[in-house]
């Protein structure tokens, strides 16, 4: 439903300059608002009870990757436990955040009685405070927009850049769902090999997460060698080793082909292809990303041709990248959609 309402917004821009990252921010912020609220947010004019919330997010996550020299020197928490003042500041955008929603979330917990309609009502319903809810929201909502906005972005721009892989995609939904007028499905993924193997390919090139999240050793241990003392910060670098040329033939080229028919899934079975981690501890979002991006990008490149602003050959889009815990394009991506004749 949300990407059908993304789809007839985008048909009223035609012809016009849009940030397509911003878009799709709206498109994932409702779902998820709907899922856990039965709300939506923000409208695509960014409007909204929830229009600040793009913003509050982003430097959510930016302070909540810097660097903490207490860590680094353990001495210093001794005097301070919030030396560089971090904690002061993401309790500060916490706050703010948590006003956005916070009307909603007390008036469920106020109801004498409940149905479970969404995810609030159950944690309500099983006696949740509005401190833990807030804090699974922020959580929830912070992991779920900017690694499904910045991913969406990075696929649809290795499909510009690569005309030939566009076309394929294009050729295999119109044998699935017909011509552009046709609307893809979720049930429809299942039939769509290679919109699965594009985005595992995205997923490759653009970890959303290339560092994954810290892990800590519970106890010292020796991994290929290497000695790992108790209470070690681990971090796995997903970006390297997925461009690593001795596991990937020709690693820095954009090829879906290599992810058909292969070994590969996103449930992070194989060490070379972790993009959601692995375990017990593996992305609890992988399944509704798995879905949500695929539908979204397909949707996209089946319905509208997108044009770059002043012609600009896709062939010279800055790759570029910037990270903090997500990775996301430098130059967001700007584009004009028109209607496709087919």
């Amino acid at each position: 439903m949300k990407i059908r309402e993304m789809m007839q917004y985008l048909d009223t821009k035609k012809g016009q300059v849009i940030k397509i990252k911003f878009v799709v921010f709206v498109t994932a912020l409702n779902v998820l608002g709907n899922l856990l609220l039965s709300v939506d947010l923000i409208d695509y004019e960014g409007k909204g009870i929830g229009a600040r919330l793009s913003e509050y997010l982003r430097k959510f996550s930016e302070a909540g990757n810097i660097l903490e020299l207490s860590d680094l020197f353990p001495v210093l928490g001794i005097f301070c436990t919030d030396f560089q003042g971090t904690y002061k500041k993401l309790m500060g955008m916490f706050d703010i955040m948590c006003a956005v929603w916070g009307d909603i979330v007390q008036d469920k917990i106020k109801r004498d009685s409940l149905d479970a309609v969404d995810f609030v009502d159950a944690l309500v319903k099983n006696g949740f405070t509005d401190k833990h809810v807030n804090a699974l929201l922020v959580e929830i909502f912070g992991a779920g927009t900017e690694s499904t906005t910045a991913t969406s972005e990075w696929m649809l721009v290795e499909l510009l850049r690569n005309p030939q892989a566009l076309q394929k995609l294009r050729d295999e939904i119109s044998q699935v769902v017909g011509g552009g007028k046709g609307i893809i499905k979720e049930s429809d993924l299942p039939s769509l090999p290679y919109l699965d193997a594009c985005f595992k390919e995205t997923l490759r090139l653009h970890p959303p997460g290339p560092l994954l999240l810290p892990h800590r050793a519970v106890q010292t241990c020796e991994v290929m060698g290497y000695r790992i003392p108790r209470n070690t910060q681990v971090l796995v670098n997903m970006w390297a080793i997925a461009r690593d040329s001795k596991i990937w033939d020709d690693p820095s080229s954009f090829k879906p082909e290599r992810f058909i028919n292969s070994k590969f899934d996103n449930k992070g079975q194989k060490f070379e292809y972790l993009p959601f981690g692995s375990g017990r501890r593996i992305c609890a979002g992988e399944p509704l990303a798995s879905r949500f991006i695929p539908l979204a990008v397909a949707s996209l490149i089946h319905k509208f041709d997108w044009i770059l602003p002043n012609e600009m050959d896709p062939a010279k889009i800055n790759m570029d990248e910037v990270l903090d815990v997500t990775m996301f394009k430098k130059d967001s991506l700007f584009v004009i959609p028109k209607l496709r004749s087919v």
